[in-house]
């Protein structure tokens, strides 16, 4: 199988060529909802699934549906045997993999990084306030999760711009165009990368610090320490998963204040317990993530023959918009009961690690900014397409400029 035939490629299911179809997918997923909740991609042999309980199956039940697969939408390079990969294994063994890098994410953990977190947002959020207009995911949404992922692994947080401008290649979503370009691409990002965190991870093992690198130094798997390379890989993954979807989440969250439900800042600045479901509600609202998996044997759960091998996508943005599981589902509501039951984190045993993280960063960013800053507006003229990039999701904003007013 050719590299460019194990990508499953998101554009050539949903035909949404246009950044605006990209960024606003929500009347196609409708529409798949409505006519072809089970839609077959002949062109790919792939599995498209649209409703709230299919996608839950797919990402439970991982007898029928599993992780061990050939073909992925993650556009990351990816060494097949590294033990340390958690994404590409079922349970039982992914839960010895995955204990490895969740003690960094427990609660008592991240309890003990809130302060440092905090600190972080104040700077960020004191270095915006002389402004009347910022870019809000240059001056927040980039810098907040990629300087606390850094500090969390023991990375120097002064290389940040490396980290984030290396994440951004590792996640650029592949097509069919430039497919061979991309390859190239990120094959020698990751080099670099893993250059740079070689001698970092070397010099752990001989001294280490409080941070998760070091832990991964100390780790054992089947009674051995991790090698160096397998320490390596985890922490490009962890960093790179740390902040590209924290930065989404904190730029879709200003976005959403100005655009899917204008007017509800002030709302937020009186009663500032609104936060986490105003966080919640973004996340269930305004992310059309996609999550795929491998038909471990053949199957018609669904309705369909689906056969053992062929590759399903279960499509997370549209099931959070199932109006059989949230009421008014495409409504953006701060208040909706239950909105936690949403998909974007994922579910299951591939329930992703870093959600309590990134949960935590966008209500501390969001509640201090909300605390400290009047109100927001729109910035006249804003044309959103100016402001798109590609990303696995889709679209992602690149920048978003909006106008501050101080208190």
């Amino acid at each position: 199988m050719s590299s460019s035939n194990q990508t499953i490629l998101l554009q050539e299911i949903s035909k949404l060529k246009t950044k605006e179809e990209q960024w606003e997918p929500f009347g196609w997923y409708r529409h798949m909802r409505e006519n072809n909740p089970v839609f077959y991609d002949a062109e790919q042999d792939v599995w498209n699934v649209f409703l709230y309980d299919h996608v839950k199956t797919v990402l439970f039940d991982h007898q029928l549906f599993s992780n061990k697969k050939v073909r992925s939408l993650i556009p990351i390079p990816r060494k097949m045997d590294n033990r340390s990969n958690i994404n590409l294994v079922d349970p039982p063994e992914h839960r010895k993999r995955r204990a490895l890098q969740s003690q960094a994410f427990t609660p008592r953990n991240l309890k003990e990084w809130e302060p440092r977190i905090q600190a972080i947002v104040d700077e960020l959020v004191t270095d915006m306030e002389g402004d009347s207009t910022v870019d809000i995911v240059q001056k927040l949404a980039i810098p907040l999760p990629v300087t606390v992922i850094a500090e969390l692994l023991g990375v120097p947080s002064k290389d940040r711009d490396k980290i984030k401008a290396w994440s951004d290649v590792l996640f650029l979503p592949y097509n069919k165009e430039a497919y061979s370009d991309i390859a190239q691409e990120k094959g020698r990002v990751m080099k670099e990368f893993q250059e740079y965190l070689y001698p970092i991870v070397q010099e752990k093992q001989k001294h280490p610090a409080d941070d998760i690198i070091s832990d991964l130094t100390k780790a054992e798997l089947e009674g051995e320490l991790l090698t160096v390379e397998e320490v390596v890989m985890s922490s490009i993954g962890l960093l790179g998963a740390g902040n590209e979807t924290t930065t989404t989440l904190i730029s879709n969250v200003f976005y959403s204040l100005l655009f899917d439900k204008p007017g509800i800042y002030q709302e937020l600045r009186a009663d500032l317990s609104l936060v986490p479901n105003m966080i919640e509600e973004v996340l269930r609202f305004r992310f059309p993530a996609t999550m795929d998996r491998k038909v471990a044997k053949d199957t018609s759960v669904f309705g369909h023959e689906m056969k053992e091998g062929q590759a399903i996508v279960a499509w997370i943005g549209s099931a959070n918009r199932d109006g059989a599981q949230f009421a008014h589902a495409e409504e953006f509501d701060i208040h909706r009961q239950g909105n936690q039951r949403h998909f974007t984190f994922g579910a299951g045993p591939h329930f992703c690690l870093g959600a309590p993280l990134a949960r935590m960063e966008a209500n501390i960013a969001l509640t201090t900014f909300v605390k400290r800053i009047a109100n927001i507006q729109k910035v006249e003229g804003f044309k959103l397409t100016e402001h798109l990039i590609d990303s696995v999701i889709g679209q992602s904003l690149k920048s978003f400029p909006i106008r501050l007013k101080k208190a």
